[in-house]
């Protein structure tokens, strides 16, 4: 068990049945009332971010999640496969629950990551922070096009969409942030 006056974020807890991970931490102590908690976390089977509340002195249940190295390696069309790094024995998840990461697994395969699993079940991959994919289609640069903003927008060989700057074209390779979709540099 864990006290909740040491929850961080990062850590993983059961409560009320649910596996979430911890996005945040509030602590409020007033003078004479009692502290509280309050956490922003997301539930690792549905995906969905919740608030959670606790009274001081309260304690929650730690769940220890494993990580599993693994490599992308192909779409079935309905499912996303990964072979493990160790023994290369397969793991598919279906493509609905990777909604997100699928703009950043191109097809080509061999990107390295992770996938989180608690007592065998699959919860999600965890990507890594940046991902260089190749740009397919690109807007024409218009010289002198920069009052509003200087980008243009890019398709990438995922099929996602990035805003880049003006001087990128296409057939290029760029780092795209994982956690917010933007242009991160050239590869």
């Amino acid at each position: 068990m864990l006290d909740i006056s040491k929850l961080k974020p990062g850590q993983t807890i059961i409560e009320d049945g649910q596996l979430y991970s911890v996005l945040d931490t509030v602590f409020n102590k007033q003078a004479r009332g009692a502290m509280k908690v309050k956490a922003k976390v997301k539930n690792l089977r549905t995906g969905a971010n919740v608030n959670l509340q606790w009274n001081g002195g309260s304690v929650v249940e730690e769940a220890h999640i494993d990580k599993i190295a693994v490599t992308y390696s192909y779409d079935t069309g309905t499912e996303l496969v990964f072979l493990d790094s160790q023994d290369y024995s397969p793991f598919e998840i279906p493509k609905e629950r990777l909604e997100w990461e699928k703009n950043f697994l191109s097809d080509e395969g061999g990107l390295e990551l992770n996938i989180r699993s608690y007592e065998g079940e699959i919860l999600d991959i965890i990507l890594p922070d940046k991902v260089a994919l190749k740009i397919t289609e690109c807007e024409a640069a218009v010289k002198g096009n920069t009052a509003t903003s200087a980008s243009k927008t890019a398709v990438l060989e995922t099929g996602f969409e990035v805003k880049v700057p003006l001087f990128i074209e296409a057939g290029e390779v760029i780092l795209v942030n994982t956690n917010d979709g933007k242009y991160a540099g050239r590869a």
